[in-house]
């Protein structure tokens, strides 16, 4: 489901781009000038914002369901890396405090180590 909606919101990103790029500019800022075309320059305006806003819509309603889907499957999870369990109907559980594998222990070992058979500082005389 998720693929065929991709690909229809990028058809609709690409005729949505071509639609903008077809639109004339006001003050001539590109340099073209307007032009006979196979319709009147206000009948190819109404058509042209008419298109774009269609499409904006669409590009839009695209991608509120993309990030729905996204979301669909996602679970809560805990910040500290456990398995979030709920043993408390109405409250949040309680957390315990990390007895030992926490990040400043495993930095604290590491000293200690190298601190014994590392490098010694040099002392003074």
């Amino acid at each position: 489901m998720q693929t065929v909606i991709i690909v229809v919101h990028l058809m609709i990103v690409s005729v949505l781009i071509g639609a903008v790029l077809l639109q004339k500019s006001e003050g001539g800022g590109l340099g073209m000038g307007g032009g006979a075309g196979f319709m009147s320059s206000r009948g190819t305006a109404n058509l042209l914002t008419r298109t774009t806003a269609v499409l904006a819509g669409l590009f839009f309603l695209t991608s509120m369901a993309l990030a729905w889907l996204a979301g669909v499957d996602r679970k809560p999870a805990s910040i500290l890396g456990a398995p979030t369990t709920q043993s408390q109907p109405g409250g949040a559980t309680p957390v315990a405090p990390p007895t030992s594998g926490g990040v400043l222990d495993t930095l604290k070992k590491v000293d200690e180590q190298q601190g014994q058979s590392g490098p010694q500082a040099p002392r003074s005389q």
